[in-house]
C-alpha cells in the first residue's frame, strides 16, 4: 500500500512537524488534537516554519502553498482516522495514554491502515498489546526539529508484520528521511544514549559545573553539534525523564532520572517550550 493519506495525533512540535514534512511531501494530511487552541497554534507554527524554509531556498514558495493547503485541522478523532492509511501518533509520553489511544484508533481506522508511534522509548510491543493488530502496529520515532533532521528510528513490535515494517520504510523515503532501523527496547538507539548524557549533565550542573561549559566542552572537545544542557532544553525535561523512567523499569537502577532532574520538571523548568530551563528563552 503506498501512503497518500496520513493522520497525525497531536498537534505539538513533534506533531506539527510531522504533518509539515508529510504535505511537503504531497501526503493528504489531517492533523489532529483536543482542542481548537492547540491546532491554531500548530496552524501558525507550520505556517512559520514553512515561510522561513522558503526565505533560505529550501522550498518554493508554489510549496508552501500547496502543503498549507495539503493539511486539514480538526478536533474530531473519528474524522482525522476514517480515511487514514497511515496514522502517527504524537500524544504526551505515558504509556496509559498512548494505549488508550490505540485501543479508539484500532475501532476507527480502517482494518489496513497502519498505527505508528512516535515514542522515544516506550516499547512498541507493549503499547500495542492492548489491541488486535499489532501486525499493523510500528514505531516512527522522529526526531526534532522534524522538518530539519534526517534521521528517523524504525521500530519493529514483535508482530509487526513485513508489509507494515516495508510500508512505513517507504513512507519515510517519500518524505526525505533516513530510516535507521532499531530494536524494541525502551529507548531504542537514540534516547537510550541521549538521555543518559543528558542526565548525567544533570548530575554535573548539581556539582557545580555551568551549563555553558558542560556544553562548550562537549561541542568543542567531542564534536558534537549541540551540548547536553542545550539538548535537554530542546527536547524537554520531562520527556528525559519519563525516558529515563521507562528504561529504569526495564533494564535497573543505572537508569533512574537523577533527583535533581526530577526538582526541575517539577518546578517547570523544561526549556524551551516554558521559556525557561538550564538557560532563559523569555526575551
Amino acid at each position: 500500500m503506498e501512503i497518500k493519506n496520513v493522520a497525525i495525533i497531536g498537534s505539538g512540535i513533534m506533531g506539527s512537524g510531522v504533518a509539515q514534512v508529510s504535505a511537503v511531501a504531497g501526503c493528504d494530511v489531517v492533523l489532529q488534537d483536543i482542542n481548537d487552541q492547540a491546532l491554531e497554534r500548530a496552524k501558525s507554527s507550520i505556517e512559520f516554519s514553512l515561510e522561513k524554509l522558503a526565505a533560505k531556498g529550501k522550498i518554493t514558495p508554489q510549496q508552501v502553498e500547496t502543503a498549507l493547503a495539503g493539511i486539514k485541522f480538526t478536533a474530531d478523532l473519528s474524522q482525522a482516522a476514517r480515511n487514514a492509511d497511515l496514522v502517527i501518533e504524537a500524544v504526551f509520553e505515558n504509556l496509559e495514554i498512548k494505549q488508550n489511544l490505540f485501543k479508539k484508533l484500532e475501532t476507527l481506522c480502517r482494518p489496513d491502515a497502519i498505527l505508528a508511534s512516535n515514542t522515544s522509548a516506550l516499547p512498541i510491543t507493549e503499547i500495542a498489546s492492548v489491541t488486535g493488530r499489532g501486525d499493523k502496529i510500528i514505531g516512527i520515532h522522529f526526531m526534532n526539529p522534524v522538518p530539519l533532521m534526517t534521521g528517523v528510528e524504525i521500530i519493529r513490535g514483535q508482530l509487526t508484520s513485513d508489509d507494515t515494517f516495508e510500508t512505513a520504510l517507504a513512507y519515510l523515503q517519500k518524505i526525505g528521511k533516513e530510516p535507521i532501523e532499531a530494536v524494541d527496547y525502551a529507548g531504542f538507539i537514540v534516547s537510550r544514549l541521549l538521555d543518559v548524557l543528558m542526565n548525567e549533565a544533570v548530575k554535573m550542573v548539581q556539582e557545580g559545573n555551568r551549563p555553558e561549559d558542560i556544553d562548550k566542552a562537549m561541542k568543542l572537545c567531542a564534536g558534537h553539534p549541540m551540548g547536553p544542557c542545550q539538548l535537554l532544553d530542546l527536547v524537554g525535561a520531562e520527556i528525559a525523564m519519563h525516558g529515563m523512567e521507562t528504561m529504569a523499569r526495564d533494564f535497573g537502577d543505572r537508569y533512574k532520572p537523577h533527583p535533581m532532574l526530577r526538582k526541575r520538571v517539577l518546578a517547570g523548568l523544561l526549556g524551551k517550550k516554558t521559556g525557561r530551563g538550564f538557560y532563559d528563552y523569555s526575551l
